[in-house]
């Protein structure tokens, strides 16, 4: 009896023992081990849906950049019945095949056997995504056909950017680059453009691909906003191809850049920046107009001119001694470009010819025992003031003041002729620009607003920095200076009867490796030109400036800058019907109906109440209104039903209507042009699932009714 007791008892200690290790192991696991996971151990994952990231928009609502959809042709190799995928599957590796051109027929029906044998649920097909009207094509393949529930046909959208003006002002729209950073629109509000990323589980199949599961349950991800720019496309390809065409002329130069800007808001409507590539092509690669602070040259004149009128020192008649065009102060030559000088002339005709001389003497002669004043009155003026952009890339203007390391007794008459001080392009053309508005300065901006589905959730616009940088007397009189330039000074070969030209030539040598001519007679130069148009009630202010590389010779504002500003400017004055006499005729008037689109009815109702004729469309006050010709040939106004089981017409509708019905009904939108809807793609009335892609077409050719 004992015997058997004490092998209990062993039995018994075993027992408890394992039972001692096993609950000491449970306790280590749960609380204290941290066990390696192999990401080839995950069944299921939660993987983020891609938001549509927004487009950039022109000011016209014409995109800049944008998401266009492509798709990663894929098949569920379950589904299709053997029958089906044994009698078909030489003629789908054929249409692969040739679709793709990647590889062999033969190579492609041994992958999808092998993939079919495996159970393969989502086989990539391909080596490229598709665009929309290739994924059509490829429906129609063998075994494809069959749709997705009997050919095992899966198409998975990716979104790519897209600019479909290419390079047209490319740096100032921007982009995001493979690692995140963004530099432009792009980058200053990727915030705003990016969206929100849903969520959805995923599941590891075989072959280490991953598909989503429980598409119910998936979080929806949040389209990014649309942003609006400033930006007028017709003003930017003049300013690019203006600037590219003056480019073209010689090979020394390294860069330049063109602003317009809209004279009462500061709108940009163009920014161009060119640099010489190392292929010898000039493209938009840096920023030169908010992120090169240069010299500005003779164009800074204007600045030096308010300060001495403001100040009460000089009239346009007060005479000044330019000399035989060589004056010496200190250890500095002033020098004009005029061989024997302009002799005695007065500050009109200064000003006019862009005499150093006249100005440097000037500047001396009125600020050199307060030259303090001189500088407080140029930052009175806002001059280098900085704008806050609302894109990234800045640049910062230096100007320098009585007192800084920098200054010198030279400093004075050097920054009155347009040294000594550093500008960006942007900071030149908002000082004329606020000449041009009666000495209100504006903000420079690029934005108009955020919005989304057509609708502006976010409203930006113009802001006033100065409310006046000068008197109006004073305003009134570098105006006149202005026009004298174009009519008797540097820049008279603009000078154009149909329209009048104000502004100012600037030409400027560029220090490179600390000094402005090397050993061997190089230099490099700046020259540019700033102005308005049309001088009597000014529209648009622009500026060009254009760089050199290292060379002997001499590039003028007037002959290398202006040029370009004048075909700039002849091209917005020729599209622009303001600044044409209207047409004038004897015949007899005719009443016309107004061309109404298709959309909301309420919103309808009440454009149609502004015009006489209008009451006898009847147009029903709620719901969707369209209009169409009766038997008689004559415009009704009907009640448009929206079919749920079908792809809604949005034909004749603007655009706002468009996007607002057809993405509440779930489908996705790309458009081009702009006025009416005239095509739209698949056809109204088609059989589409709710996520498909309709492609709108616009055009603003209206019939009369």
């Amino acid at each position: 009896m004992k015997e058997v007791i004490s092998r209990v008892s062993y039995i018994y200690f075993i027992i408890f023992f394992a039972a001692l290790l096993v609950i000491g192991r449970i306790v280590q696991l749960q609380f204290f081990a941290t066990l390696p996971v192999s990401s080839d151990d995950i069944s299921f994952r939660i993987e983020e849906i891609e938001a549509v990231r927004g487009s950039v928009l022109a000011k016209d609502g014409r995109s800049l950049a944008s998401s266009v959809p492509y798709y990663q042709v894929r098949m569920d190799c379950v589904v299709p019945t053997d029958t089906a995928f044994n009698n078909n599957v030489a003629a789908l590796a054929s249409a692969l095949a040739d679709f793709f051109g990647d590889k062999p027929a033969a190579d492609y029906k041994n992958e999808l056997i092998a993939a079919k044998k495996k159970k393969n649920r989502y086989k990539a097909i391909g080596n490229r995504l598709v665009d929309y009207s290739e994924l059509n094509q490829i429906r129609q393949f063998p075994i494809f056909n069959l749709g997705a529930n009997k050919g095992g046909f899966i198409s998975e959208q990716k979104n790519k950017r897209n600019n479909p003006y290419g390079r047209l002002a490319y740096r100032t729209i921007g982009f995001i680059n493979s690692v995140g950073v963004g530099v432009g629109i792009e980058g200053s509000y990727d915030y705003y453009l990016k969206g929100i990323p849903g969520k959805q589980t995923v599941q590891r199949l075989l072959g280490g691909e991953w598909m989503p599961v429980n598409n119910e349950e998936a979080i929806l991800p949040l389209d990014g906003f649309d942003v609006q720019t400033t930006l007028d496309i017709d003003i930017q390809e003049a300013a690019e191809d203006a600037l590219r065409n003056q480019l073209s002329l010689s090979d020394v130069f390294e860069g330049a850049t063109a602003i317009v800007m809209e004279v009462k808001t500061g709108a940009i409507r163009a920014i161009t920046n060119m640099k010489k590539m190392p292929n010898g092509e000039f493209d938009e690669s840096f920023n030169y107009a908010i992120g090169q602070a240069t010299e500005p040259g003779s164009t800074f004149k204007l600045a030096t001119l308010v300060a001495l009128i403001e100040d009460g020192y000089v009239t346009l008649d007060t005479p000044i001694d330019a000399g035989n065009g060589k004056w010496q102060y200190s250890t500095k030559v002033f020098s004009d470009v005029t061989k024997g000088g302009y002799g005695q002339i007065n500050v009109l005709k200064a000003f006019e010819k862009s005499s150093n001389v006249a100005f440097a003497k000037l500047a001396v002669e009125y600020y050199s025992n307060n030259e303090k004043r001189y500088v407080d009155r140029l930052h009175n003026m806002k001059i280098g003031d900085k704008f806050n952009l609302d894109i990234l890339g800045e640049g910062r203007a230096v100007m320098h003041s009585p007192g800084d390391p920098m200054w010198s007794k030279l400093t004075l008459p050097m920054m009155a002729m347009g040294y000594a001080s550093l500008l960006t392009p942007l900071h030149t053309l908002a000082f004329y620009n606020a000449i041009a508005n009666g000495g209100k300065m504006m903000k420079p901006y690029f934005v108009e607003n955020l919005q989304r589905n057509g609708l502006v959730e976010k409203q930006f616009g113009p802001q006033e920095l100065s409310g006046s940088i000068c008197s109006k007397s004073t305003i009134e009189l570098v105006h006149k200076a202005l026009r004298g330039v174009v009519t008797e000074g540097t820049g008279k070969s603009i000078n154009d009867k149909r329209y009048s030209i104000s502004g100012k030539t600037g030409t400027a040598q560029i220090a490179f490796d600390g000094r402005y001519i090397d050993s061997q007679g190089y230099r490099k130069h700046q020259a540019s030109f700033a102005g308005f148009f049309p001088s009597e009630n000014p529209k648009y202010c622009a500026i060009v400036v254009l760089y050199t590389n290292k060379t002997r010779a001499n590039f003028y504002g007037g002959s290398w800058a202006a040029p370009v500003f004048k075909q700039v400017a002849d091209k917005i004055y020729a599209t622009n019907p303001q600044w044409e006499k209207p047409l004038t005729g004897k015949g007899k008037a005719t009443d016309t109906s107004p061309y109404v689109l298709s959309g909301k009815a309420e919103e309808t109702s009440k454009l149609l109440a502004e015009f006489k004729a209008a009451g006898k469309y009847n147009a029903p006050k709620n719901g969707w209104v369209e209009f169409k010709k009766d038997s008689l040939d004559k415009v009704v106004a009907v009640e448009y039903i929206i079919e749920k089981d079908s792809l809604p017409s949005v034909i004749n509708m603007g655009l706002r209507d468009a996007l607002y019905l057809l993405e509440n009904e779930g489908y996705k939108v790309t458009f081009s042009g702009k006025g009416k809807v005239v095509t739209q793609t698949p056809a109204p009335g088609s059989s589409v699932e709710k996520s498909q892609i309709v492609n709108i077409i616009l055009s603003e050719e209206y019939e009369t009714k």
